[in-house]
Protein backbone atom coordinates (compact mmCIF):
# COMPACT_ATOMS: atom_id res chain seq x y z
CA UNK A 1 0.00 0.00 0.00
CA UNK A 2 1.36 3.38 -1.07
CA UNK A 3 0.74 7.02 0.77
CA UNK A 4 0.91 10.47 0.40
CA UNK A 5 1.12 12.41 3.09
CA UNK A 6 0.45 16.60 2.99
CA UNK A 7 0.82 18.41 5.99
CA UNK A 8 0.16 21.48 7.52
CA UNK A 9 2.80 22.75 10.30
CA UNK A 10 3.26 25.47 12.61
CA UNK A 11 5.32 25.59 15.90
CA UNK A 12 1.84 24.23 17.71
CA UNK A 13 0.27 21.54 15.73
CA UNK A 14 0.72 20.12 12.55
CA UNK A 15 -2.33 18.65 10.77
CA UNK A 16 -1.46 15.03 8.79
CA UNK A 17 -3.59 13.77 5.72
CA UNK A 18 -2.45 10.86 4.46
CA UNK A 19 -3.88 9.90 1.38
CA UNK A 20 -3.85 6.15 0.34
CA UNK A 21 -5.36 3.70 -2.28
CA UNK A 22 -8.35 3.22 0.56
CA UNK A 23 -9.05 6.49 1.30
CA UNK A 24 -7.84 9.35 3.46
CA UNK A 25 -6.76 9.78 6.96
CA UNK A 26 -6.61 12.70 8.96
CA UNK A 27 -4.29 13.10 12.60
CA UNK A 28 -3.18 15.93 14.50
CA UNK A 29 -0.09 16.16 16.29
CA UNK A 30 0.69 18.99 19.06
CA UNK A 31 3.39 20.33 20.11
CA UNK A 32 2.19 21.27 23.80
CA UNK A 33 4.25 24.06 23.32
CA UNK A 34 3.72 27.11 25.80
CA UNK A 35 3.86 30.02 24.84
CA UNK A 36 6.10 31.52 26.50
CA UNK A 37 8.62 28.68 28.48
CA UNK A 38 8.58 29.55 31.96
CA UNK A 39 11.43 28.90 34.35
CA UNK A 40 11.51 29.03 38.57
CA UNK A 41 14.94 30.54 38.68
CA UNK A 42 18.38 31.61 37.16
CA UNK A 43 21.87 30.61 38.15
CA UNK A 44 25.06 30.91 36.69
CA UNK A 45 25.72 27.56 35.38
CA UNK A 46 22.71 27.53 32.98
CA UNK A 47 23.03 30.48 31.74
CA UNK A 48 20.78 33.95 31.12
CA UNK A 49 17.21 33.52 31.04
CA UNK A 50 17.29 34.08 27.71
CA UNK A 51 19.68 31.37 26.66
CA UNK A 52 17.43 29.24 29.31
CA UNK A 53 14.38 30.11 27.39
CA UNK A 54 15.83 29.15 23.68
CA UNK A 55 17.27 25.99 24.90
CA UNK A 56 14.09 24.60 26.15
CA UNK A 57 12.36 25.88 22.82
CA UNK A 58 14.92 24.10 20.46
CA UNK A 59 14.32 20.88 22.69
CA UNK A 60 10.70 20.97 22.83
CA UNK A 61 10.78 22.00 18.71
CA UNK A 62 13.31 19.09 18.47
CA UNK A 63 11.03 16.50 20.23
CA UNK A 64 7.78 17.61 18.01
CA UNK A 65 9.45 17.35 14.45
CA UNK A 66 10.81 13.74 15.83
CA UNK A 67 7.04 12.64 16.35
CA UNK A 68 5.65 14.36 13.04
CA UNK A 69 8.78 12.73 11.27
CA UNK A 70 7.83 9.16 13.04
CA UNK A 71 4.68 9.50 11.74
CA UNK A 72 5.11 10.59 8.20
CA UNK A 73 8.64 8.73 7.99
CA UNK A 74 7.04 5.74 5.43
CA UNK A 75 4.86 8.17 3.05
CA UNK A 76 6.36 8.09 -0.66
CA UNK A 77 5.30 11.50 -1.41
CA UNK A 78 5.04 14.37 1.34
CA UNK A 79 3.53 17.34 0.78
CA UNK A 80 4.62 20.33 3.45
CA UNK A 81 2.64 23.80 3.86
CA UNK A 82 1.52 26.37 6.60
CA UNK A 83 2.23 29.91 8.01
CA UNK A 84 6.14 30.61 9.45
CA UNK A 85 9.17 28.95 9.98
CA UNK A 86 7.59 25.42 10.54
CA UNK A 87 7.62 23.94 7.40
CA UNK A 88 11.12 24.79 6.45
CA UNK A 89 12.16 24.07 9.71
CA UNK A 90 10.60 20.52 8.95
CA UNK A 91 12.36 20.27 5.37
CA UNK A 92 15.56 20.57 6.57
CA UNK A 93 14.50 17.88 9.32
CA UNK A 94 13.82 15.58 6.76
CA UNK A 95 16.98 16.71 4.43
CA UNK A 96 18.92 15.61 7.54
CA UNK A 97 16.71 12.10 7.74
CA UNK A 98 17.53 11.28 4.13
CA UNK A 99 14.01 11.87 3.16
CA UNK A 100 14.43 14.80 1.04
CA UNK A 101 13.69 13.02 -2.34
CA UNK A 102 10.25 12.18 -0.83
CA UNK A 103 9.43 16.05 -0.40
CA UNK A 104 7.02 17.05 -3.50
CA UNK A 105 6.84 20.81 -2.70
CA UNK A 106 6.59 23.67 0.32
CA UNK A 107 3.95 25.54 0.53
CA UNK A 108 3.24 28.60 1.96
CA UNK A 109 -0.13 28.69 3.77
CA UNK A 110 -2.37 30.38 5.76
CA UNK A 111 -4.35 29.32 8.30
CA UNK A 112 -7.07 26.46 7.41
CA UNK A 113 -9.57 24.15 8.51
CA UNK A 114 -8.91 20.30 8.57
CA UNK A 115 -11.22 20.21 6.18
CA UNK A 116 -9.80 22.74 3.45
CA UNK A 117 -6.50 20.80 4.70
CA UNK A 118 -7.65 17.75 3.61
CA UNK A 119 -9.09 19.50 0.72
CA UNK A 120 -5.86 20.93 -0.26
CA UNK A 121 -3.72 17.35 0.22
CA UNK A 122 -6.21 15.42 -2.00
CA UNK A 123 -6.57 17.81 -4.79
CA UNK A 124 -2.31 18.04 -5.01
CA UNK A 125 -2.14 14.31 -5.18
CA UNK A 126 -5.17 12.86 -7.11
CA UNK A 127 -5.40 15.61 -10.09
Amino acid sequence: MTSKIGLWIDHRQAVIVTVTDEGAETERITSNMEKQVRFSTHTADIGSPEDVRDRQFANHLNEYYDDVIGFIRKAESILIFGPGEAKGELEKRLEGEGLNERIVGVEAADKMTDGQIAAKVRKHFLA
